[in-house]
């Protein structure tokens, strides 16, 4: 409208008669203006707005914020809710636009992901309200601000919680292990039932009862299980915003309960100059938490890692033979064989498991068609350094060291698989 008059102000010049209803229009557009400031400013605070949020963060995960805005206007408002999001999200134009009923309320959600873990502070809830000319907004200011921390990925704890003991674990990429003979303990002799398998058949238990009679096993527990993390340079690597040790992170806090609901023993520490974050593989109650905690207070500088006093706070903290999941990152083959010593040590005295990961990058260049020379010597670089992680597999092989070579998004369920494999197989 403002521009309109202008505009006829300027026409005005070429033609006077319209000079004085151009005034005139001024004089409306003044009077709608005050009118529509004592709408909205006559009376004390007509709206009231809270924001909710989770009690706290998950890393790596959509997390819902939730604005509810009531009003006590007795016409419909426009509104324009600015809400003040943490500084690590780097989100400059938020905004939500709604109109509300009079006297009615409304109710809306938006989502964040956070990919570092840490405190994140929101600000001030901000509401404009506009009267239905919209010539003026008021503003309206809600709370002092409000502290969120984010821990690792709990919604995938949740997630995955049941999936070590479904019966549909193929939905998820888990496959159906072979097992090895009788690797588990007994547990007690029982009538035999249709599937029972034959080889269990108690002939003694048999002969007395005059009906079939077998025995039943049930997996070996209380074994000790540590995820080990490495916090060094090679996990700096992001993809999709997250950081390969935020990957390792979200997966350990999974696959420690999945491994504490298979009554073993859960433990973690993380490692880059020297060896911290240490929680010691036990099944208490509060293991969970304490596991938890350690996994938020991760810190690191990303520094080259010392493998060798991994292996050393290995050998002197760790007496007994415990399953090792090691996450770490190997690019070639010589970073591997800087490494191989160490590894080959801690692999005598424990079952290691290196997991590492495919450069999901290099994939995609690999698979994208070349346009020119330069984009071809660019694909064979690719596929040279693709090769090397296989090469890495093989080579960890041959000293009896096992591997999960995973896609950063795949890393959790291909953590538990190995676990799962490991135990039905009997090999700890």
């Amino acid at each position: 409208m403002v521009s309109g008059i202008i505009a006829g102000f300027i026409m005005s010049y070429f033609f006077p008669v319209l000079y004085n209803a151009m005034w005139m229009l001024v004089y409306i557009f003044i009077g709608f203006i005050v009118i529509d400031i004592i709408l909205l400013f006559a009376s004390k605070q007509k709206i009231e707005a809270t924001r909710e949020t989770v009690e706290k963060f998950s890393n790596g995960d959509d997390n819902s914020v939730t604005i509810k805005v009531e009003s006590n206007y007795s016409f419909a408002i426009n509104i324009k809710v600015i809400d003040e999001i943490p500084i690590q999200f780097q989100i400059r134009n938020f905004s939500i636009k709604r109109k509300i009923k009079p006297g009615d309320n409304d109710n809306f959600q938006y989502n964040l992901r956070p990919v570092t873990r840490g405190e994140y502070y929101f600000g001030r809830l901000n509401v404009y309200v506009s009267s239905p000319l919209l010539l003026v907004s008021r503003r309206f200011i809600f709370g002092d601000g409000q502290m969120v921390p984010t821990y690792p990925s709990y919604i995938q704890l949740r997630k995955y919680d049941l999936i070590a003991f479904s019966n549909q674990l193929f939905q998820y990429g888990l496959k159906k292990i072979r097992r090895l003979g009788h690797t588990m303990e007994f547990e007690q002799i029982k009538e035999y039932v249709s599937g029972d398998d034959i080889r269990t058949i108690n002939w003694k238990a048999t002969a007395k009862k005059n009906q079939l009679m077998v025995n039943q096993f049930q997996d070996e527990k209380s074994q000790s299980v540590y995820m080990a993390i490495d916090k060094g340079r090679v996990m700096k690597m992001p993809f999709e915003g997250l950081s390969l040790l935020d990957y390792a992170i979200n997966s350990t806090l999974v696959l420690s309960n999945v491994i504490l609901k298979k009554q073993d023993k859960a433990g973690m520490f993380a490692f880059s100059k020297r060896v911290e974050n240490r929680v010691a593989a036990e099944r208490r109650t509060s293991q969970m938490q304490r596991i938890l905690e350690n996994l938020y207070n991760i810190k690191t500088d990303f520094f080259e890692s010392d493998y060798g006093r991994l292996y050393a706070d290995i050998k002197k903290n760790i007496t007994q033979r415990s399953l090792i999941l090691l996450y770490t990152n190997f690019e070639t083959l010589d970073g591997l064989n800087r490494q191989l010593p160490y590894l080959k040590g801690i692999a005598k005295s424990h079952l290691l498991v290196v997991v590492f990961f495919e450069n999901t990058e290099l994939e995609t260049l690999i698979n994208k068609k070349a346009e020119n020379i330069q984009e071809i010597y660019d694909q064979v670089i690719a596929e040279k350094f693709a090769f090397e992680k296989r090469l890495i597999v093989n080579e960890l092989m041959k000293y009896g060291i096992y591997s999960v070579l995973t896609k950063p998004e795949n890393l959790t369920i291909d953590s538990i698989n190995k676990y799962l494999e490991i135990k039905a197989r009997g090999i700890l």
